[in-house]
Formats: structure tokens, sequence, C-alpha cells
């Protein structure tokens, strides 16, 4: 145990001479919150759209309004003509374009259908689809309000009464679907993969390029004394910017933390397991520094691709999605999400906490197969 910490103490001392890496480690963590926090929003608002009103009718005006008081779309600008729509989307001037032709007010008066297109810009796919579904949404309302006022009518001629039906919805845990309650508890997880993996992966490597792994050669130090007494400053560390994480997501995002603190801290632990070994896989297999970077890359990415940071397992195909059960990722932003938001407990979250367990001894136990206290 004296070995450990005479390690430990000589990790922190050399963490503090570092002057550029001991900034970062407490520097880079805030950056990353307040940029991610804010800059990754998936809450689409305010789309940019054209309008071409040929009818120019109080029916067309009408179904116009119901799109721009919705608080999705904004007019960017009002055009005479089809051709004109061209340039704003060109340009990415306007996301979308609403096209009412001439006749439309008089269709509807007459009982025909009224015909519009609505254009949209497919190069951001996502806004794209977001804006395609809220057109169909406000026209379709817009169509069984008009529905509904002829029925009426009928209805005070002695004809039948509209049968409507009433959907009272409700949104648990997230009433208001603010996307930041969705992204701040992934970001926590980004945060603690790529500390923890970026130093962990410099650990053997720095004493190999500054030459004092021939130091730790001729002590008495033990193989698992030195990787413990190694990895365990990065543990501390990984906690210490975990628990500052919750408290900014907590006081400054107003995201709910819901669960217990213990839990999340456990989790956080078991995550570490993982993020660790590979740290000290590529530290093991990596001569130099910038070896060692270009590896934790390499390992990062599918991490965040594959992890269900952004994009739903579901939607994946199979085969990644089999894949992603291979990437501790994809429980613990499951766990750390049902833990914050929901406020779930043992039961809710024990499925996914042993796989990442069992996932972290494997990769931990094969860094460590792979480590030897000799030169290569």
């Amino acid at each position: 145990m004296k070995a450990i910490l005479s390690i430990v103490h000589k990790e922190f001392l050399q963490l503090r001479r570092d002057r550029r890496l001991f900034p970062l480690l407490f520097l880079s963590p805030i950056l990353q919150l307040l940029l991610l926090g804010y800059a990754a929003n998936l809450d689409v608002r305010n789309i940019p759209a054209v309008v071409c009103d040929q009818d120019g009718s109080a029916a067309s005006r009408e179904f116009i309004a119901g799109f721009l008081n919705s608080g999705y779309f904004s007019v960017r600008a009002r055009v005479g003509r089809l051709e004109a729509i061209d340039a704003y989307l060109d340009r990415g001037l306007a996301s979308t374009a609403f096209v009412i032709p001439r006749g439309f007010g008089d269709d509807l008066a007459g009982g025909r259908p009224g015909k519009v297109m609505i254009i949209a810009d497919g190069v951001e796919s996502q806004t794209a689809t977001i804006g395609v579904n809220y057109s169909t949404m406000i026209a379709k309302r817009y169509a069984q309000r008009l529905l509904l006022e002829r029925l009426e009518r009928v209805q005070g001629r002695g004809g039948i009464r509209p049968v409507q039906v009433d959907a009272r919805v409700r949104v648990w845990y997230n009433p208001e679907l603010k996307s930041r309650n969705f992204m701040i508890p992934g970001v926590l997880g980004l945060i603690l993969m790529v500390m923890t993996i970026a130093l962990a992966s410099m650990g053997i490597v720095r004493e190999k390029e500054a030459g004092t792994m021939e130091q730790l050669i001729v002590t008495p130090i033990r193989p698992h004394q030195l990787i413990v007494g190694k990895l365990l400053p990065f543990v501390l560390i990984g906690l210490v910017e975990a628990a500052f994480v919750l408290a900014v997501a907590a006081f400054w995002f107003v995201v709910p933390v819901r669960g217990s603190l213990g839990l999340i801290l456990l989790a956080c632990l078991a995550f570490m397991l993982n993020t660790l070994g590979f740290g000290l896989l590529i530290s093991t297999i990596s001569r130099t520094q910038q070896q060692a970077i270009f590896t934790a890359i390499f390992f990062i990415m599918p991490m965040i691709l594959l992890g269900g940071f952004v994009i739903p397992i579901e939607s994946m195909p199979p085969f990644f999605q089999a894949v992603s059960r291979a990437i501790p990722t994809r429980y613990f932003f499951t766990m750390i999400r049902g833990l914050m938001i929901r406020g779930a407990g043992w039961p809710e979250i024990w499925d996914q906490m042993l796989p990442l367990a069992a996932l972290g001894a494997f990769v931990l136990s094969l860094s460590i197969a792979r480590f030897r206290k000799k030169l290569d």
C-alpha cells in the first residue's frame, strides 16, 4: 500500500509540474460543458421560411398565420413569383417555402380541397424532417378546424353532431421537452471519457519518453502496484470532474438531478473502469505521446457515434445495434440519463450497470495482461 501511495504522490507531482496539462484538467471540462451545453441543442424553433402567396385571400392569409403563430417558423421574405423562391433556398437564407396557388380561397369556399405546396431544404436533413413534420401537423390542424366549423353549421340546421377525440397529452420527466436535459447528462460521459482516456493513455508513454521507465524497472515495485498507482489519480480527478459537471448542470443549466448521487458516482466509477482500461491499453502499445493521442481518437470516435449520444441506438441498422453492445458509452448514457432525469434507482439500472462493469473488467484485465514492467 505504501508503494502505491508513493506512485500516486509522484503522479500528482508530475501533473502539478506540467504547466500545460494541469490547467487543462480543469479548464477543458468547463469549456466543453459550456460549449456543448449551449451549442448542442436539438430544439428547432424559428425555422427561416419564405412565403409565396399567389392567392392573397383571407383564407390564404389565415392559413399562413397558422404557421407563423406556431413559433416554429419565421418569415424571412414574401415573394409574388414561384421562381423567386429559388434564390432564398439556394443561398441558404430560408429552409422552408410555403406556396399558396391562386384559387385557394375559392376552392375552400366551394367545398373543394385547397392545394398548397411546402418546399423544404433537405441539405440539413434533421431540420428539414422536423420542419416537414411541423408543417404537416399545422396543415392538418387547419383542415380539421375547417371541417369542424362546417359540421357545426350543419348541426345548427338539424344535421349531425361532430365527434371529436379529446387527447390529453402528458409528458413525464421532461415536460418542456428541452433537449438540454437530454444532452447535458451525455456531456458528463463525454468529459469523463475524453479526459480519462487521454490521461491514462499517456501515463506509461510519458515514462518511456522521459527515460524514467528504467528507474521503475530496478525498483521492487510490482506491475499491479505500478498500474494501480498510475490509474488511481485519474480516478480521483474523474470523480472531481463528475461532481463539478453535476453541480453546473443542476445550478447553471437547471437540469434536474433526481437520482441518488451515490448511484451516479457508482455509474461513473464503472464507466471509468472502461475508459481507464482503454487508456492503459493504448499506453502499452504506443511508444510516443503522439501515437497515444491518435490511437485514443480511434477509440473515442466509435464511443461517441455508436453510444447513443445524439443518434438513438434504435434507429441504427441491426448490425451496428449489435456492435454497440460492446461500446461502454451505450450503457453509461442510458444509466446517467435515467438517474438524472427520471430519478431511476438500482432496480431500473442494474441491467445496464452489470454489462458496463463486466466490459470494464474485461478491458482492464486485457490491459494489465499486456503490461510488462520492462522496456520493449
